[in-house]
C-alpha cells in the first residue's frame, strides 16, 4: 500500500499487490478501493499483479474541496498508472469508477492498456436531456444530493439496503454485514466529494469518449439495475465502443461485483484470457 501526490496537492491513496499482468480496478461512488476485496483477492491467487485507489475524497485519500469531476478522476488514474509504470494493463471499473475508466483512455490513451471491463456502469450518460431522452430526471440526482446533505450516515444506511445490492427485491436476505461495509466505506469519504460526486457521475456524457477507445471492453449491465438502469447505459456504451463484448445479466443487483463475486470473478477471467 502506498500514496502519491498529485499535480494539485492532492494525495491519492492505492493498494499494489502481486508481481503479475497488472489489473487495475476503480471503485463506485461513494465507496474505496476495498469495495474491491473479493476480486483482487482472487485475481492475485491466479498470478496477476492488483492495484486499487481510492478516488480523491474517497476512503483515506485526500478530502479535497475541489476537483471532484471525471477529468480529475482520470487524471489521477494516469498519475498512478504512471507512478507504478504500468504496462499491458487490465483496467475494471464498477459504477462511477466505469466512467473513470472510460474517461481515462479517452484522455490519457492506450499506451499502457491491452483491455478494459466496465461494470454496471455510468456511461454513456446518466440525466435525462434533449439529446438523452431515455435517462433519469435531474431531480432524481438532486434529491440524493438532498438526502445527503440531510443526514449522510442514515442516507448511507438506506441505499446499500435497498437498491444497490437488490435487498428490496421480493424474497431477498439483506446483509447486514454488506451493509455496514458500505455504511464503513462511505463514511471515511468527506462528504463534499461524495456531493459533488452525484453530479460527476450523473451529468458527464462520455459519448464521444467512448468512440474514441480501440482496446477490447467487456461491458457487463445487470438488466435488474437499479440504480444505474440497464437500457440506457450497457447496450449503448456497447454500441459506440468499437471493440466491445456485451454480457447481459438478470436479476442480479448494482452491487453484483460482491453479491455474486463468483460469477463475475469467473467472466472477467474468462475475458482476461482471451487470446492471451
Amino acid at each position: 500500500m502506498g500514496t502519491i501526490t498529485t499535480t494539485d496537492a492532492t494525495e491519492i491513496f492505492y493498494k499494489d499487490w502481486g508481481s503479475g499482468r497488472p489489473i487495475v480496478f476503480s471503485h463506485g461512488w461513494p465507496l474505496s478501493a476495498d469495495d474491491w476485496d473479493a476480486q483482487m483477492l482472487f485475481f492475485l491467487e491466479r498470478g496477476y499483479r492488483v492495484i486499487a485507489h481510492d478516488r480523491r475524497g474517497h476512503g483515506r485519500s485526500s478530502q479535497t474541496g475541489d476537483g471532484h469531476d471525471m477529468d480529475h478522476y482520470a487524471d489521477d488514474l494516469a498519475a498512478v498508472t504512471a507512478h507504478l509504470d504500468l504496462a499491458d494493463a487490465i483496467h475494471v471499473g464498477h459504477s462511477t469508477g466505469g466512467g473513470e475508466v472510460v474517461r481515462y483512455l479517452a484522455r490519457h490513451g492506450e499506451a499502457r492498456v491491452s483491455k478494459a471491463a466496465i461494470i454496471n456502469a455510468v456511461p454513456p450518460l446518466m440525466v435525462a436531456t434533449d439529446a438523452n431522452p431515455g435517462g433519469l430526471p435531474r431531480q432524481v440526482f438532486d434529491d440524493l444530493q438532498a438526502q445527503l446533505a440531510a443526514n449522510r450516515s442514515q442516507f448511507y444506511r438506506d441505499l446499500p439496503s435497498g437498491p444497490f445490492y437488490g435487498f428490496n427485491r421480493p424474497g431477498a436476505e439483506p446483509s447486514e454485514a454488506l451493509i455496514q461495509n458500505w455504511w464503513r466505506q462511505g463514511m471515511m469519504g468527506g462528504a463534499k466529494a461524495h456531493h459533488d460526486g452525484i453530479v460527476a457521475f450523473s451529468q458527464t456524457d462520455f459519448t464521444d469518449d467512448l468512440t474514441k477507445i480501440t482496446v477490447p471492453v467487456l461491458v457487463m449491465h445487470t438488466e435488474d439495475d437499479q440504480i444505474v438502469p440497464y437500457e440506457n447505459s450497457g447496450p449503448l456504451s456497447a454500441k459506440l465502443l468499437k471493440n466491445a463484448t456485451l454480457k447481459t445479466y438478470r436479476g442480479l443487483p448494482h452491487g453484483m461485483p460482491t453479491t455474486h463475486a463468483e460469477t463475475i470473478n469467473a467472466d472477467l477471467l474468462a475475458f482476461l484470457t482471451e487470446d492471451s
